[in-house]
């Protein structure tokens, strides 16, 4: 085994010839350095194969490397991991890593969890809500930059990351429109959740647009299949000749599907159905696979952690990112719920 030790900073500068303080703000990407001190500088760190540590740069840069991401409820979690691996990812090609922590549905230890990670000198914070509720706003709390994901705070001067909730419902129903279908029923959540209410709004927006009229009125209840069952039976019974059935959630829809077949209507010859998450747990275990609307959660993390670090530069260089909220947009996937000709696994 080798013995030979790292070179130092002090060996890149003697080879570069030039000081010990511009080659560490050369290395850190540090201003008020010459194009062609600083192409020296890399150069030969690259000749001599050296790494910088990553405790002495983060002491050099006035930053630490990490960020905290604070899950607001522990049934978020369904949420959480898809959002965590777009932030990782983003975080990754910069050589940064993140933490987690979780609130367990507290907004008084959501706040302690905030203060703790910015005494351990954090670089920013993501705030990871569940979108059915407003997400406690960190403004008074600390002075760590915060960015909010999959939930608004509803303060402006906050940076918010969502699903376009809306637009991926108004897709659904455009979908299901152009297959023909013209006898639509909308089956979703419980009443006063932002998802339910902005996926609700998307639909009767469109279907207005299209000229279409919805089936009855809007069935709202819990998250859960049999209240899918259950909304499903009672709709076949008030409206029999419905043709297509736009869920609010996979989970919903799994429900709706077992019921639809249990009393002899094909899926989808009779009545075609969407859901909403694109949920492998459900939507690739009904049969046929559900057609439903991707949130793209892994994009919405990523573009989280790329507006936090923007928040973090522009704060160090006395430039204003901009508040409010960014509507990220969601994305159609087609399968045998309401096309025959999907394939089975996609």
């Amino acid at each position: 085994m080798s013995s030979q030790r790292p070179p130092t900073l002090v060996e890149v500068a003697r080879r570069a010839g030039v000081s010990l303080t511009t080659a560490s703000k050369a290395i850190n990407g540090q201003p008020r350095v010459s194009a062609e001190a600083r192409k020296k500088v890399l150069r030969a760190a690259k000749e001599l194969d050296f790494t910088p540590n990553p405790l002495a740069r983060s002491l050099l840069s006035g930053r630490s490397g990490t960020v905290a991401m604070l899950i607001i409820d522990t049934l978020s979690r369904r949420w959480a991991v898809p959002a965590m691996l777009g932030a990782e990812s983003a975080l990754n090609r910069v050589e940064l890593s993140m933490v987690t922590a979780d609130a367990q549905g507290d907004p008084d230890r959501l706040r302690e969890l905030a203060r703790l990670y910015q005494a351990r000198k954090v670089d920013g914070l993501l705030v990871l809500g569940d979108n059915n509720s407003p997400t406690p706003s960190l403004g008074a709390d600390v002075s760590l930059p915060v960015v909010y994901l999959h939930g608004e705070t509803g303060d402006p001067r906050d940076v918010c990351h969502v699903p376009d909730d809306r637009g991926g419902a108004a897709l659904a129903l455009e979908h299901l429109h152009a297959l023909g279908r013209r006898r639509i029923a909308h089956i979703t959540g419980p009443t006063g959740v932002r998802a339910v209410t902005e996926r609700a709004a998307g639909v009767r927006e469109r279907s207005r647009a299209l000229g279409v009229e919805l089936v009855g009125e809007v069935l709202e209840g819990p998250w859960s299949q049999r209240w899918g069952r259950q909304a499903a039976e009672r709709l076949l019974a008030e409206h029999p000749d419905v043709d297509a059935v736009l869920c609010g959630s996979d989970q919903i829809a799994y429900g709706v599907v077992t019921a639809l077949q249990a009393a002899g209507r094909s899926v989808p010859g009779d009545v075609a159905v969407t859901g909403f998450d694109n949920w492998s747990a459900f939507a690739l275990e009904t049969d046929p696979h559900l057609t439903s609307i991707d949130m793209e959660l892994d994009v919405l993390g990523a573009s989280a952690v790329r507006d936090l670090f923007a928040v973090i530069d522009g704060e160090a260089g006395g430039v204003s990112v901009g508040a409010g909220v960014r509507s990220h947009p969601c994305t159609l996937v087609v399968r045998g719920s309401t096309d025959p000709s999907a394939a089975p696994s996609a």
